[in-house]
Protein backbone atom coordinates (compact mmCIF):
# COMPACT_ATOMS: atom_id res chain seq x y z
CA UNK A 1 0.00 0.00 0.00
CA UNK A 2 1.59 3.41 -0.96
CA UNK A 3 1.79 5.82 1.63
CA UNK A 4 2.61 9.65 2.84
CA UNK A 5 4.79 10.37 5.71
CA UNK A 6 4.43 13.68 7.98
CA UNK A 7 7.54 14.54 9.90
CA UNK A 8 6.27 15.83 13.13
CA UNK A 9 8.04 19.27 13.87
CA UNK A 10 5.80 19.37 17.25
CA UNK A 11 2.85 21.53 15.61
CA UNK A 12 -0.86 20.72 17.28
CA UNK A 13 -2.10 19.62 13.32
CA UNK A 14 0.81 17.34 12.46
CA UNK A 15 -1.70 14.00 13.07
CA UNK A 16 -4.13 16.23 11.50
CA UNK A 17 -2.40 16.26 8.57
CA UNK A 18 -2.02 12.46 8.19
CA UNK A 19 -5.99 12.47 9.15
CA UNK A 20 -6.81 14.37 6.31
CA UNK A 21 -4.61 12.65 4.16
CA UNK A 22 -5.79 9.36 5.27
CA UNK A 23 -9.64 10.94 4.32
CA UNK A 24 -8.49 11.57 0.94
CA UNK A 25 -7.83 7.87 0.83
CA UNK A 26 -4.31 7.10 0.92
CA UNK A 27 -2.19 5.55 4.03
CA UNK A 28 0.09 7.68 6.20
CA UNK A 29 2.40 7.01 9.11
CA UNK A 30 3.85 9.58 10.95
CA UNK A 31 7.66 9.94 11.68
CA UNK A 32 10.12 11.90 14.08
CA UNK A 33 12.22 14.44 11.62
CA UNK A 34 15.34 12.91 13.28
CA UNK A 35 14.44 9.70 11.89
CA UNK A 36 16.78 7.66 9.80
CA UNK A 37 16.61 6.93 5.73
CA UNK A 38 15.92 3.87 5.97
CA UNK A 39 12.76 4.35 8.22
CA UNK A 40 11.07 6.31 5.60
CA UNK A 41 11.86 4.02 2.70
CA UNK A 42 8.78 3.48 0.46
CA UNK A 43 7.02 7.07 0.93
CA UNK A 44 5.73 8.16 -2.12
CA UNK A 45 5.47 11.85 -0.26
CA UNK A 46 6.82 13.68 2.63
CA UNK A 47 5.19 16.15 4.57
CA UNK A 48 6.75 18.63 6.96
CA UNK A 49 4.32 19.90 9.76
CA UNK A 50 4.05 22.85 11.57
CA UNK A 51 5.31 23.33 15.12
CA UNK A 52 6.01 25.76 17.70
CA UNK A 53 9.66 26.46 17.31
CA UNK A 54 11.63 28.91 15.08
CA UNK A 55 13.86 27.31 12.74
CA UNK A 56 16.81 29.84 13.83
CA UNK A 57 16.40 29.24 17.51
CA UNK A 58 19.05 26.80 19.32
CA UNK A 59 16.56 24.35 20.65
CA UNK A 60 14.85 24.04 17.69
CA UNK A 61 13.79 20.61 16.49
CA UNK A 62 16.17 17.74 15.80
CA UNK A 63 16.35 16.88 12.15
CA UNK A 64 18.03 14.64 9.48
CA UNK A 65 19.09 17.42 6.73
CA UNK A 66 19.48 14.25 4.56
CA UNK A 67 15.66 13.68 4.38
CA UNK A 68 15.79 16.65 1.75
CA UNK A 69 17.72 14.78 -0.69
CA UNK A 70 15.00 11.32 -0.71
CA UNK A 71 13.63 11.75 -4.34
CA UNK A 72 10.03 12.28 -3.62
CA UNK A 73 7.61 15.43 -3.64
CA UNK A 74 7.73 17.39 -0.46
CA UNK A 75 5.19 19.83 1.52
CA UNK A 76 6.13 21.90 4.19
CA UNK A 77 3.70 23.60 6.63
CA UNK A 78 4.49 26.61 8.17
CA UNK A 79 7.70 25.90 10.09
CA UNK A 80 8.11 22.99 7.46
CA UNK A 81 8.12 25.19 4.83
CA UNK A 82 10.29 27.89 6.72
CA UNK A 83 12.82 25.07 7.34
CA UNK A 84 12.81 23.70 3.68
CA UNK A 85 13.69 27.02 2.23
CA UNK A 86 15.89 27.71 4.94
CA UNK A 87 17.87 24.66 4.30
CA UNK A 88 17.77 25.24 0.30
CA UNK A 89 19.76 28.68 1.31
CA UNK A 90 16.61 31.06 2.27
CA UNK A 91 16.36 33.06 5.09
CA UNK A 92 13.63 33.44 8.00
CA UNK A 93 12.84 35.96 10.00
CA UNK A 94 10.45 36.70 12.44
CA UNK A 95 7.36 38.63 10.90
CA UNK A 96 5.98 42.25 11.09
CA UNK A 97 2.56 41.16 11.60
CA UNK A 98 1.77 37.96 13.43
CA UNK A 99 -1.14 36.26 12.42
CA UNK A 100 -3.03 33.90 13.63
CA UNK A 101 -6.43 33.35 11.72
CA UNK A 102 -8.18 33.92 8.69
CA UNK A 103 -6.32 35.11 5.88
CA UNK A 104 -7.28 35.71 1.96
CA UNK A 105 -5.01 33.72 -0.31
CA UNK A 106 -4.22 35.43 -3.65
CA UNK A 107 -3.43 33.06 -6.42
CA UNK A 108 -0.60 33.53 -8.43
CA UNK A 109 -0.58 30.94 -10.53
CA UNK A 110 -3.12 29.55 -11.11
CA UNK A 111 -2.34 26.42 -13.29
CA UNK A 112 0.24 25.27 -11.00
CA UNK A 113 -0.47 22.07 -10.05
CA UNK A 114 -0.18 22.50 -6.14
CA UNK A 115 -2.79 24.81 -6.49
CA UNK A 116 -5.37 23.22 -9.38
CA UNK A 117 -9.29 24.07 -8.89
CA UNK A 118 -8.50 26.54 -6.12
CA UNK A 119 -9.54 30.10 -7.06
CA UNK A 120 -7.64 33.23 -7.41
CA UNK A 121 -8.62 34.43 -3.53
CA UNK A 122 -9.40 31.94 -1.23
CA UNK A 123 -9.38 32.00 2.75
CA UNK A 124 -7.09 29.90 4.34
CA UNK A 125 -5.93 29.47 7.86
CA UNK A 126 -2.54 31.58 9.60
CA UNK A 127 -1.12 30.43 12.71
CA UNK A 128 2.72 31.97 12.59
CA UNK A 129 5.12 34.71 13.74
CA UNK A 130 8.06 33.89 11.83
CA UNK A 131 7.82 34.70 7.81
CA UNK A 132 10.15 33.07 4.69
CA UNK A 133 12.11 37.05 4.45
CA UNK A 134 14.31 35.36 1.40
CA UNK A 135 14.11 33.14 -0.63
CA UNK A 136 16.71 30.11 -2.14
CA UNK A 137 17.54 30.08 -5.80
CA UNK A 138 15.27 28.65 -7.81
CA UNK A 139 12.30 29.09 -5.73
CA UNK A 140 9.38 31.47 -7.04
CA UNK A 141 6.22 32.66 -5.27
CA UNK A 142 2.90 30.82 -6.53
CA UNK A 143 0.50 32.77 -3.51
CA UNK A 144 0.59 35.24 -1.32
CA UNK A 145 -1.72 36.97 1.28
CA UNK A 146 -1.50 40.49 2.73
CA UNK A 147 0.66 40.28 5.28
CA UNK A 148 2.65 37.25 3.74
CA UNK A 149 3.83 37.33 0.47
CA UNK A 150 5.71 34.12 0.32
CA UNK A 151 2.33 32.31 1.50
CA UNK A 152 2.72 29.38 -1.00
CA UNK A 153 6.33 29.23 -3.24
CA UNK A 154 7.49 26.00 -5.29
CA UNK A 155 10.25 24.45 -6.66
CA UNK A 156 9.78 22.50 -9.82
CA UNK A 157 12.87 20.74 -10.47
CA UNK A 158 12.71 19.23 -7.10
CA UNK A 159 9.05 19.19 -6.43
CA UNK A 160 9.52 20.69 -2.96
CA UNK A 161 6.98 23.22 -2.08
CA UNK A 162 6.47 25.36 0.66
CA UNK A 163 3.29 27.26 2.05
CA UNK A 164 2.70 29.00 5.18
CA UNK A 165 -0.64 28.33 5.68
CA UNK A 166 -2.49 25.28 7.45
CA UNK A 167 -4.72 23.50 4.65
CA UNK A 168 -5.36 20.66 7.19
CA UNK A 169 -7.42 22.99 9.43
CA UNK A 170 -11.44 23.44 8.54
CA UNK A 171 -11.26 27.04 8.69
CA UNK A 172 -8.73 27.25 5.28
CA UNK A 173 -11.95 26.44 2.73
CA UNK A 174 -9.94 24.83 -0.39
CA UNK A 175 -7.46 23.35 2.17
CA UNK A 176 -8.51 19.63 1.26
CA UNK A 177 -7.46 20.59 -1.91
CA UNK A 178 -4.21 21.76 -2.13
CA UNK A 179 -3.80 18.09 -0.11
CA UNK A 180 -5.59 16.42 -2.79
CA UNK A 181 -3.09 18.29 -5.06
CA UNK A 182 -0.08 17.12 -3.68
CA UNK A 183 -1.60 13.50 -3.55
CA UNK A 184 -1.69 13.67 -7.17
CA UNK A 185 1.74 14.82 -8.05
CA UNK A 186 3.04 12.30 -5.67
CA UNK A 187 1.21 9.92 -7.96
CA UNK A 188 -0.77 7.88 -4.79
CA UNK A 189 -3.88 5.59 -5.86
CA UNK A 190 -6.18 6.08 -3.25
CA UNK A 191 -7.02 2.35 -1.07
CA UNK A 192 -7.05 3.17 2.33
CA UNK A 193 -10.41 3.21 4.60
CA UNK A 194 -12.10 2.32 8.14
CA UNK A 195 -13.26 -1.02 6.56
CA UNK A 196 -9.45 -1.75 6.12
CA UNK A 197 -8.68 -0.43 9.33
CA UNK A 198 -10.88 -2.78 11.61
CA UNK A 199 -9.30 -5.86 10.39
CA UNK A 200 -5.51 -3.90 11.21
CA UNK A 201 -6.55 -2.77 14.91
CA UNK A 202 -8.07 -6.37 15.64
CA UNK A 203 -4.66 -7.75 15.05
CA UNK A 204 -2.87 -5.09 16.51
CA UNK A 205 -5.35 -5.69 20.02
CA UNK A 206 -4.83 -9.49 19.57
CA UNK A 207 -1.08 -9.43 18.95
CA UNK A 208 -0.73 -6.76 22.26
CA UNK A 209 -3.03 -8.51 24.79
CA UNK A 210 -2.18 -12.03 24.05
CA UNK A 211 -2.86 -14.17 26.38
CA UNK A 212 -4.08 -11.70 29.25
CA UNK A 213 -7.34 -10.25 29.88
CA UNK A 214 -8.24 -6.49 29.86
CA UNK A 215 -9.73 -4.06 32.39
CA UNK A 216 -11.18 -0.89 30.54
CA UNK A 217 -12.20 2.17 32.21
CA UNK A 218 -15.50 3.17 30.92
CA UNK A 219 -16.13 7.17 31.50
CA UNK A 220 -19.19 6.65 29.23
CA UNK A 221 -18.39 8.96 26.06
CA UNK A 222 -17.84 8.23 22.87
CA UNK A 223 -14.55 7.00 22.96
CA UNK A 224 -14.53 4.65 25.85
CA UNK A 225 -17.60 3.31 24.87
CA UNK A 226 -16.48 2.29 20.76
CA UNK A 227 -13.72 1.21 22.71
CA UNK A 228 -15.51 -1.45 25.27
CA UNK A 229 -17.20 -2.54 22.36
CA UNK A 230 -14.31 -2.99 19.97
CA UNK A 231 -12.80 -5.27 22.56
CA UNK A 232 -15.59 -7.22 22.91
CA UNK A 233 -16.25 -7.93 20.04
CA UNK A 234 -11.90 -8.51 19.26
CA UNK A 235 -11.43 -10.60 22.53
CA UNK A 236 -14.95 -11.67 23.83
CA UNK A 237 -16.50 -10.60 27.00
CA UNK A 238 -14.61 -12.91 29.05
CA UNK A 239 -11.81 -11.20 28.52
CA UNK A 240 -12.95 -7.79 29.09
CA UNK A 241 -14.23 -5.92 32.45
CA UNK A 242 -15.54 -2.61 31.95
CA UNK A 243 -15.45 -0.16 35.16
CA UNK A 244 -17.17 3.15 35.16
CA UNK A 245 -16.32 5.34 38.05
CA UNK A 246 -18.83 7.98 39.33
CA UNK A 247 -16.33 10.57 40.08
CA UNK A 248 -18.22 13.25 41.65
CA UNK A 249 -18.27 15.23 38.49
CA UNK A 250 -20.51 13.74 36.18
CA UNK A 251 -23.43 15.10 34.74
CA UNK A 252 -26.78 14.77 35.85
CA UNK A 253 -28.17 11.22 36.14
CA UNK A 254 -25.30 10.44 33.78
CA UNK A 255 -23.98 7.05 35.88
CA UNK A 256 -27.24 5.55 35.89
CA UNK A 257 -28.05 6.30 32.15
CA UNK A 258 -24.29 4.74 31.05
CA UNK A 259 -25.34 1.85 32.93
CA UNK A 260 -29.03 1.47 31.41
CA UNK A 261 -27.35 1.92 27.61
CA UNK A 262 -24.48 -0.41 27.83
CA UNK A 263 -26.64 -3.34 29.43
CA UNK A 264 -29.58 -2.53 26.57
CA UNK A 265 -26.68 -3.10 24.16
CA UNK A 266 -25.71 -6.72 25.96
CA UNK A 267 -22.44 -5.34 27.68
CA UNK A 268 -23.31 -7.13 31.23
CA UNK A 269 -19.35 -6.92 31.77
CA UNK A 270 -19.68 -3.25 33.06
CA UNK A 271 -19.17 -2.18 36.99
CA UNK A 272 -20.15 0.94 38.59
CA UNK A 273 -18.22 2.34 41.25
CA UNK A 274 -19.76 5.50 43.02
CA UNK A 275 -16.58 6.53 44.22
CA UNK A 276 -17.02 10.79 44.47
CA UNK A 277 -15.92 11.51 48.34
CA UNK A 278 -12.35 10.21 47.13
CA UNK A 279 -12.12 12.80 44.40
CA UNK A 280 -13.67 15.80 46.09
CA UNK A 281 -11.58 14.75 49.06
CA UNK A 282 -7.90 15.50 46.42
CA UNK A 283 -9.52 18.43 45.10
CA UNK A 284 -9.99 20.29 48.61
CA UNK A 285 -8.75 23.54 48.04
CA UNK A 286 -7.06 23.36 44.38
CA UNK A 287 -6.98 25.79 42.30
CA UNK A 288 -4.72 25.12 39.68
CA UNK A 289 -6.01 23.33 36.53
CA UNK A 290 -3.01 21.12 35.77
CA UNK A 291 -2.79 19.73 39.45
CA UNK A 292 -6.81 19.11 39.15
CA UNK A 293 -6.26 16.96 36.15
CA UNK A 294 -3.20 15.21 37.79
CA UNK A 295 -5.02 14.72 40.91
CA UNK A 296 -8.20 13.25 39.15
CA UNK A 297 -5.99 11.42 36.67
CA UNK A 298 -3.81 9.65 40.02
CA UNK A 299 -7.31 8.97 41.49
CA UNK A 300 -8.90 7.13 38.57
CA UNK A 301 -5.81 4.69 38.66
CA UNK A 302 -6.06 4.12 42.61
CA UNK A 303 -9.89 3.15 42.45
CA UNK A 304 -9.28 0.90 39.13
CA UNK A 305 -6.51 -1.21 41.55
CA UNK A 306 -8.76 -0.87 44.15
CA UNK A 307 -11.26 -2.40 42.73
CA UNK A 308 -9.29 -5.21 40.98
CA UNK A 309 -8.17 -5.92 44.17
CA UNK A 310 -11.66 -6.37 45.47
CA UNK A 311 -12.04 -8.82 42.19
CA UNK A 312 -8.96 -10.76 42.94
CA UNK A 313 -7.92 -10.21 40.20
CA UNK A 314 -3.73 -10.64 39.12
CA UNK A 315 -2.80 -7.54 37.40
CA UNK A 316 -0.24 -9.46 35.72
CA UNK A 317 -2.85 -11.08 33.57
CA UNK A 318 -4.85 -7.89 33.31
CA UNK A 319 -3.98 -5.03 31.18
CA UNK A 320 -5.10 -1.74 31.40
CA UNK A 321 -7.48 -0.13 28.51
CA UNK A 322 -8.87 3.30 27.98
CA UNK A 323 -10.09 5.20 25.00
CA UNK A 324 -7.47 7.25 24.43
CA UNK A 325 -7.48 9.10 20.88
CA UNK A 326 -4.78 11.28 19.40
CA UNK A 327 -5.78 14.65 20.95
CA UNK A 328 -5.36 13.90 24.01
CA UNK A 329 -1.93 13.07 23.51
CA UNK A 330 -0.67 15.54 21.58
CA UNK A 331 -2.19 18.07 23.91
CA UNK A 332 -0.17 16.65 26.79
CA UNK A 333 3.16 16.98 24.56
CA UNK A 334 2.64 13.30 23.66
CA UNK A 335 5.41 13.66 21.06
CA UNK A 336 8.71 14.56 21.14
CA UNK A 337 8.52 18.39 19.82
CA UNK A 338 4.77 19.00 21.10
CA UNK A 339 4.43 22.09 22.99
CA UNK A 340 2.03 20.71 26.43
CA UNK A 341 -1.58 22.37 26.00
CA UNK A 342 -2.80 20.48 28.81
CA UNK A 343 -2.23 17.25 30.87
CA UNK A 344 -5.00 15.15 30.35
CA UNK A 345 -6.09 12.67 32.73
CA UNK A 346 -5.73 9.81 31.26
CA UNK A 347 -1.86 11.07 30.41
CA UNK A 348 -0.85 11.34 33.86
CA UNK A 349 1.94 9.77 35.28
CA UNK A 350 0.65 6.96 37.13
CA UNK A 351 -0.66 5.56 32.98
CA UNK A 352 2.69 6.38 32.03
CA UNK A 353 4.18 4.08 34.20
CA UNK A 354 1.98 1.30 33.36
CA UNK A 355 2.43 2.45 29.33
CA UNK A 356 6.33 2.06 30.19
CA UNK A 357 5.37 -1.70 31.86
CA UNK A 358 3.51 -2.59 28.90
CA UNK A 359 0.23 -3.50 30.64
CA UNK A 360 -1.32 -0.11 28.92
CA UNK A 361 -3.86 -1.21 25.98
CA UNK A 362 -4.82 2.13 23.47
CA UNK A 363 -6.53 0.79 21.09
CA UNK A 364 -7.87 4.33 19.12
CA UNK A 365 -4.78 6.01 20.21
CA UNK A 366 -3.64 6.73 17.08
CA UNK A 367 -7.23 7.82 15.82
CA UNK A 368 -9.17 11.53 15.56
CA UNK A 369 -13.10 11.81 16.90
CA UNK A 370 -14.15 11.40 13.75
CA UNK A 371 -12.55 8.34 12.78
CA UNK A 372 -13.59 6.97 15.98
CA UNK A 373 -17.01 7.50 15.23
CA UNK A 374 -16.35 5.84 11.94
CA UNK A 375 -15.22 3.00 13.34
CA UNK A 376 -18.37 2.86 15.87
CA UNK A 377 -20.72 2.76 12.53
CA UNK A 378 -18.58 -0.20 11.07
CA UNK A 379 -18.62 -2.19 14.14
CA UNK A 380 -22.43 -1.60 13.99
CA UNK A 381 -22.97 0.84 17.35
CA UNK A 382 -26.51 2.84 17.15
CA UNK A 383 -25.77 6.31 15.14
CA UNK A 384 -27.38 8.13 19.01
CA UNK A 385 -24.75 6.44 20.72
CA UNK A 386 -21.79 6.82 18.45
CA UNK A 387 -22.87 10.74 17.75
CA UNK A 388 -23.32 11.85 21.28
CA UNK A 389 -21.53 15.24 22.37
CA UNK A 390 -17.94 14.34 23.21
CA UNK A 391 -17.45 14.69 27.19
CA UNK A 392 -14.23 14.49 28.65
CA UNK A 393 -12.91 12.06 31.13
CA UNK A 394 -12.55 14.35 34.29
CA UNK A 395 -16.68 15.14 33.35
CA UNK A 396 -16.96 18.56 34.88
CA UNK A 397 -14.02 18.72 36.81
CA UNK A 398 -12.31 20.66 33.74
CA UNK A 399 -15.69 22.82 33.55
CA UNK A 400 -15.26 24.52 36.72
CA UNK A 401 -12.68 27.25 37.01
CA UNK A 402 -11.37 27.33 40.38
CA UNK A 403 -9.32 29.81 42.02
CA UNK A 404 -9.21 31.81 45.46
CA UNK A 405 -10.15 34.76 44.28
CA UNK A 406 -6.78 36.97 44.65
CA UNK A 407 -5.16 36.59 41.41
CA UNK A 408 -4.10 39.79 40.03
CA UNK A 409 -5.25 40.27 36.02
CA UNK A 410 -5.14 43.07 33.46
CA UNK A 411 -7.82 46.16 33.12
CA UNK A 412 -8.51 47.54 29.77
CA UNK A 413 -6.63 50.37 30.72
CA UNK A 414 -3.43 47.62 31.47
CA UNK A 415 -3.81 46.36 28.22
CA UNK A 416 -2.20 48.66 25.68
CA UNK A 417 -4.38 50.09 22.80
CA UNK A 418 -7.67 47.66 23.78
CA UNK A 419 -9.53 51.27 24.66
CA UNK A 420 -8.72 52.92 21.70
CA UNK A 421 -9.90 49.65 19.43
CA UNK A 422 -13.70 49.28 21.16
CA UNK A 423 -13.94 53.40 21.05
CA UNK A 424 -12.60 52.86 17.27
CA UNK A 425 -14.84 49.98 16.16
CA UNK A 426 -17.85 51.48 18.22
CA UNK A 427 -18.17 48.44 20.72
CA UNK A 428 -17.76 48.10 24.56
CA UNK A 429 -16.13 44.88 27.12
CA UNK A 430 -13.87 44.15 29.68
CA UNK A 431 -10.65 41.66 29.79
CA UNK A 432 -11.92 39.83 32.71
CA UNK A 433 -9.98 38.66 36.13
CA UNK A 434 -10.03 35.11 34.99
CA UNK A 435 -7.41 32.95 32.79
CA UNK A 436 -8.27 30.04 30.46
CA UNK A 437 -6.36 27.85 28.41
CA UNK A 438 -5.52 28.83 24.65
CA UNK A 439 -3.56 27.63 21.70
CA UNK A 440 -1.60 30.01 19.17
CA UNK A 441 1.30 29.54 16.83
CA UNK A 442 1.28 25.76 18.42
CA UNK A 443 1.96 26.43 21.81
CA UNK A 444 0.17 26.57 24.71
CA UNK A 445 -1.33 30.17 26.12
CA UNK A 446 -3.06 30.99 29.34
CA UNK A 447 -4.31 34.64 29.46
CA UNK A 448 -7.83 36.14 30.24
CA UNK A 449 -10.95 35.98 28.40
CA UNK A 450 -12.34 39.33 26.86
CA UNK A 451 -16.15 39.98 27.17
CA UNK A 452 -17.90 41.57 24.56
CA UNK A 453 -20.63 43.59 26.26
CA UNK A 454 -22.20 45.25 22.71
CA UNK A 455 -26.05 43.65 22.30
CA UNK A 456 -26.79 45.00 18.80
CA UNK A 457 -23.61 42.89 16.90
CA UNK A 458 -24.20 40.08 14.57
CA UNK A 459 -22.45 36.84 14.71
CA UNK A 460 -20.24 37.94 11.51
CA UNK A 461 -19.05 41.22 13.72
CA UNK A 462 -18.26 38.41 16.56
CA UNK A 463 -16.07 36.14 15.13
CA UNK A 464 -14.30 39.19 13.76
CA UNK A 465 -14.09 41.24 17.29
CA UNK A 466 -13.20 38.22 18.29
CA UNK A 467 -10.46 37.58 16.03
CA UNK A 468 -9.14 40.90 15.91
CA UNK A 469 -8.86 40.96 20.05
CA UNK A 470 -7.16 38.07 20.12
CA UNK A 471 -4.61 38.78 17.43
CA UNK A 472 -3.64 42.06 18.39
CA UNK A 473 -3.34 42.09 22.27
CA UNK A 474 -1.19 39.13 24.09
CA UNK A 475 -3.04 39.36 27.36
CA UNK A 476 -6.00 38.10 25.27
CA UNK A 477 -6.67 34.42 23.95
CA UNK A 478 -10.87 33.79 24.21
CA UNK A 479 -13.76 36.41 24.01
CA UNK A 480 -16.82 35.59 25.30
CA UNK A 481 -20.63 37.70 24.03
CA UNK A 482 -22.70 38.38 27.00
CA UNK A 483 -26.61 37.19 26.17
CA UNK A 484 -27.70 38.28 29.05
CA UNK A 485 -27.16 40.00 32.60
CA UNK A 486 -28.58 40.67 35.75
CA UNK A 487 -27.09 43.91 35.99
CA UNK A 488 -24.48 45.97 34.65
CA UNK A 489 -21.74 45.49 37.24
CA UNK A 490 -18.32 44.67 36.62
CA UNK A 491 -17.97 40.97 36.84
CA UNK A 492 -16.42 40.43 40.44
CA UNK A 493 -13.63 37.33 41.09
CA UNK A 494 -15.10 34.88 43.59
CA UNK A 495 -13.37 31.92 45.70
CA UNK A 496 -14.77 28.78 43.58
CA UNK A 497 -13.81 25.29 44.43
CA UNK A 498 -14.59 22.00 43.61
CA UNK A 499 -17.24 20.87 46.06
CA UNK A 500 -20.03 19.15 45.61
CA UNK A 501 -22.27 22.09 46.01
CA UNK A 502 -20.35 23.85 42.81
CA UNK A 503 -20.58 20.82 40.64
CA UNK A 504 -24.76 20.26 41.98
CA UNK A 505 -24.78 23.84 40.67
CA UNK A 506 -22.85 23.65 37.27
CA UNK A 507 -24.59 20.38 36.89
CA UNK A 508 -28.30 22.16 36.83
CA UNK A 509 -27.08 24.64 34.29
CA UNK A 510 -25.30 22.00 32.49
CA UNK A 511 -28.62 20.05 32.34
CA UNK A 512 -30.69 23.65 31.52
CA UNK A 513 -28.46 24.28 28.56
CA UNK A 514 -28.36 20.50 26.97
CA UNK A 515 -32.33 20.54 26.85
CA UNK A 516 -32.27 23.34 25.52
CA UNK A 517 -30.08 22.62 21.97
CA UNK A 518 -32.14 19.32 22.36
CA UNK A 519 -35.42 20.64 22.44
CA UNK A 520 -34.81 22.95 19.67
CA UNK A 521 -33.43 20.28 17.52
CA UNK A 522 -29.81 21.82 17.75
CA UNK A 523 -28.06 18.42 19.34
CA UNK A 524 -27.03 16.76 16.01
CA UNK A 525 -25.82 20.15 14.52
CA UNK A 526 -23.38 21.37 17.19
CA UNK A 527 -20.35 18.69 17.77
CA UNK A 528 -19.87 19.82 21.40
CA UNK A 529 -21.02 22.17 23.63
CA UNK A 530 -18.95 22.37 27.09
CA UNK A 531 -20.84 24.51 29.97
CA UNK A 532 -18.62 26.79 32.11
CA UNK A 533 -18.82 27.90 35.62
CA UNK A 534 -16.43 30.47 36.35
CA UNK A 535 -15.13 32.37 39.13
CA UNK A 536 -17.08 35.26 38.59
CA UNK A 537 -20.51 36.80 39.83
CA UNK A 538 -22.04 39.45 38.46
CA UNK A 539 -25.48 40.86 41.02
CA UNK A 540 -23.33 38.10 43.22
CA UNK A 541 -24.95 35.52 41.18
CA UNK A 542 -22.81 32.67 39.01
CA UNK A 543 -21.45 33.41 36.02
CA UNK A 544 -22.29 30.52 32.90
CA UNK A 545 -20.47 30.33 29.80
CA UNK A 546 -21.87 27.86 27.08
CA UNK A 547 -19.05 26.81 24.61
CA UNK A 548 -21.03 25.71 21.19
CA UNK A 549 -18.11 24.37 18.56
CA UNK A 550 -18.33 22.59 15.47
CA UNK A 551 -15.64 20.30 14.76
CA UNK A 552 -14.48 17.10 13.10
CA UNK A 553 -11.36 15.76 15.02
CA UNK A 554 -11.26 18.51 18.53
CA UNK A 555 -7.83 19.78 17.20
CA UNK A 556 -9.57 22.41 15.50
CA UNK A 557 -13.08 23.98 16.04
CA UNK A 558 -15.47 27.06 15.01
CA UNK A 559 -17.65 28.59 17.40
CA UNK A 560 -21.31 27.64 16.67
CA UNK A 561 -24.00 30.33 16.02
CA UNK A 562 -27.34 29.51 17.45
CA UNK A 563 -30.63 32.24 16.59
CA UNK A 564 -30.16 35.18 18.97
CA UNK A 565 -34.26 35.15 20.10
CA UNK A 566 -33.39 31.49 21.55
CA UNK A 567 -30.74 32.44 23.33
CA UNK A 568 -32.81 35.30 25.33
CA UNK A 569 -35.21 32.51 26.16
CA UNK A 570 -32.10 30.48 28.13
CA UNK A 571 -31.15 32.91 29.49
CA UNK A 572 -34.36 33.46 31.10
CA UNK A 573 -34.19 30.00 32.39
CA UNK A 574 -30.91 30.13 33.37
CA UNK A 575 -31.56 33.49 35.42
CA UNK A 576 -34.44 31.53 36.92
CA UNK A 577 -32.31 28.69 38.13
CA UNK A 578 -30.33 31.39 39.93
CA UNK A 579 -27.43 32.58 37.28
CA UNK A 580 -26.12 36.08 36.75
CA UNK A 581 -24.89 36.20 33.11
CA UNK A 582 -25.15 33.85 30.21
CA UNK A 583 -21.49 34.23 28.16
CA UNK A 584 -21.61 33.01 25.19
CA UNK A 585 -17.90 31.62 23.82
CA UNK A 586 -17.17 33.29 20.31
CA UNK A 587 -13.49 31.81 20.10
CA UNK A 588 -12.32 29.79 17.27
CA UNK A 589 -9.72 26.93 17.82
CA UNK A 590 -7.26 27.98 17.88
CA UNK A 591 -6.72 30.64 19.64
CA UNK A 592 -8.98 29.33 22.43
CA UNK A 593 -9.28 25.29 23.05
CA UNK A 594 -12.79 23.84 23.03
CA UNK A 595 -12.32 23.13 26.96
CA UNK A 596 -11.26 26.13 29.39
CA UNK A 597 -8.93 24.23 31.14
Amino acid sequence: MQKIIVLDFGGQYAHLIANRVRRLGVFTEIHSPAAPIEELQGASGIIYSGGPSSVYDENAPEYNPEIINIPVPKLGICYGHQLLASQKGGTVKAGKVKEYGIAMLKVAEQSHPLLKDIPAESQMWMSHGDVVENLPSGYRIIASTKDCPTAAVALDSEKIYGIQFHPEVTHSKFGMKLLDNFINICGCKREWDMKSYLPLISNKIRNEVKNRKVFLLVSGGVDSTVAFVLLNRVLGADKVLGLHIDNGMMRLGESSQIMEFLKAEGMNNLRVVDASEEFLSDLKGITAPEQKRKLIGARFIKVKDEEMQKLNLDPNEWMMAQGTIYPDTIESGGTKNADLIKTHHNRVKEVMDLMAAGMLLEPLADLYKDEVRMLGEELGIPKELVWRHPFPGPGLGVRMLCSDGNGTYASNSDIAGLDKYLSDNGISGVALPIKSVGVQGDGRTYAQPFLLKSANVTWKDCEKFSTEITNHFKEINRAVWQIGAVSDDMPKPIAQYAVRENFDKLRTFDNICTKFIQENNLYQSIWQMPVVLVPLTVGNKPCVVMRPVNSNEAMTANFATIDPALLQKLWSELKNAGAGALWYDITHKPPGTIEWE
